[in-house]
């Protein structure tokens, strides 16, 4: 038998990694991080175990990957979804709504995600998280941002505030009331994206002058 060649190798490795990717993903919803070993993530993944420490240095490192692959691709598959649109503004609707979905959906696992950036070892920069970020710099850009170096990291950062506040134990805060605040800053319409069941809540509170100067300078454009 001939050896394998090295495109064939590196799908391979492509593949164990993605399966480790998602056993994390999967485990860590179901029973939480500290009842989810290495061990158990391998099993899920079908895998050896010492694979995992060939991909990843730690627990919280292939927890970090694993959940910026799940918001990769489920931003990626709001964005492209049918009917397909070039319209900044409907994209950045859609990025809003994808990353609060997140939160409702699986909130178990975005809890123990933003639990683990606030901790020590702090925010990995990895390969997954990388594509998220080009996602939501792309949506900048094609929301008309004029300078999508700053607002990138401005809009993560609200997206982000916006999970921890759905997500704060004893006190979270309604998800409509956030999509809404984010909508107002941003100047889209509530139809737009995949508003939630219930309706529009109450006006959020209006924005301070300098905020809407912002808005205002930063007009989306037409692409």
């Amino acid at each position: 038998m001939s050896p394998r060649s090295a495109s064939v190798n590196e799908e391979l490795r492509r593949r164990s990694r993605e399966r480790l990717l998602h056993a994390t993903v999967e485990l860590v919803g179901e029973r939480g991080y500290e009842a989810t070993t290495l061990g158990d993530i391998a099993d899920r993944a079908g895998t050896a175990r010492g694979l995992i420490s060939y991909y990843f240095p730690g627990k919280r490192h292939l927890l970090q990957s694993a959940v910026h692959r799940l918001m990769h691709l489920t931003l990626e598959a709001a964005l492209e979804r049918e009917p397909r649109t070039e319209d900044g503004r409907e994209r950045l609707a859609r990025a809003v709504d994808a990353i609060l979905g997140l939160a409702r959906d699986r909130p178990r696992l975005m809890r123990t995600h933003m639990a683990g950036i606030l901790q020590a070892e702090g925010f990995v920069r990895c390969s997954e998280q990388q594509r998220l970020a080009e996602l939501l710099r792309e949506t900048v850009v094609r929301y008309g941002s004029p300078d999508p170096d700053t607002d990138y990291p401005l809009l993560r950062a609200l997206l982000m505030g916006a999970v921890v506040a759905v997500l704060l134990p004893g006190a979270p805060m309604p998800m409509a009331r956030l999509r809404a605040e984010l909508f107002q800053r941003y100047g889209l319409d509530w139809e737009l994206g995949v508003p939630p069941d219930g309706g529009r809540p109450a006006e959020p509170f209006p924005h301070r002058v300098s905020d809407a100067s912002v808005t205002r300078s930063r007009r989306p454009r037409q692409r």
